[in-house]
């Protein structure tokens, strides 16, 4: 194959959770530039309309659902698998990128709070791996599967933070560590799991680290917080046969700031 075949995901079909906004969003973007056909969802109907037509006007296929990944996959699994066969008739990449951040600590979270984030950014993402392998990756033997996870997974938060998000970074490690016993599990059927580890990207999920932006900038060897072409195309390879022998990864999109000795 040629590099530019192996990187093509012409005829692919994907499903990005949370795909609607934010990091979600730039996934969905450069998968369908990649050349698959986008399946997104999100909570609201109107949000996965908007981001339909602007897929829609650079040229992507796309539909989507809404669909509260928030009841822990319970029933939106289901509900999603089913959505993205009825419009597309097949499913080859399942990125799982849906999340929220509650900042609250571990003396202030509350057991409702603790899990409503694991909830949706560690059960929610576990039963839809499920459904979707034993759906159809594994019967056909391939599939990719990225997990958005963060580089929050990696360790505890800085102690001079405005808050302690506790639950979205044991969340996060779940996540990892999914990645890694789902390649484990499901490496002999020919399926692909890794987790992409996003560092400081300005979205609406990381607004409570506005005020820490510089100081964060400051330690980062590029200088930079990551953007839309930081992220799409490290999305793109991993949901790709460019990385057929790369599996039960956690790569780190931060500009380096984990490289950093704390």
């Amino acid at each position: 194959m040629t590099v530019t075949s192996l990187f093509s995901l012409h005829d692919r079909v994907a499903i990005v959770t949370g795909g609607t906004r934010g990091i979600g969003h730039f996934i969905a973007t450069g998968l369908g530039e990649a050349g698959a056909r986008v399946f997104v969802t999100a909570r609201d109907q109107a949000g996965i309309d908007d981001a339909v037509r602007t897929l829609g006007a650079k040229g992507i296929t796309a539909a989507g659902i809404a669909a509260d990944l928030g009841d822990g996959g319970e029933t939106s699994a289901k509900q999603i698998v089913d959505g993205a066969l009825a419009a597309f008739g097949r499913v080859d990449i399942l990125v799982n990128n849906a999340g929220r951040v509650f900042g609250d600590g571990h003396d202030g979270h509350s057991p409702d709070a603790w899990g409503k984030v694991m909830r949706l950014n560690l059960d929610a993402a576990h039963r839809l791996a499920r459904e979707i392998a034993d759906r159809e990756f594994i019967p056909r033997r391939a599939g990719k599967i990225v997990f958005v996870a963060s580089i929050a997974g990696f360790g505890g938060a800085r102690p001079n933070l405005p808050f302690f998000p506790t639950a979205y970074h044991a969340s996060k490690g779940g996540l990892i560590a999914l990645a890694k016993m789902l390649a484990t599990e499901w490496g002999r059927h020919n399926i692909n799991v890794n987790a992409l580890c996003p560092g400081y990207f300005p979205t609406q999920l990381s607004a409570g680290l506005k005020d820490k932006a510089q100081e964060i900038l400051t330690l980062t060897p590029l200088g930079r917080s990551g953007a839309e072409d930081d992220i799409k195309g490290v999305a793109t390879f991993l949901a790709s046969e460019a990385a057929r022998h790369v599996t039960g990864q956690a790569l780190a999109v931060d500009g380096g700031l984990t490289a950093v000795v704390p």
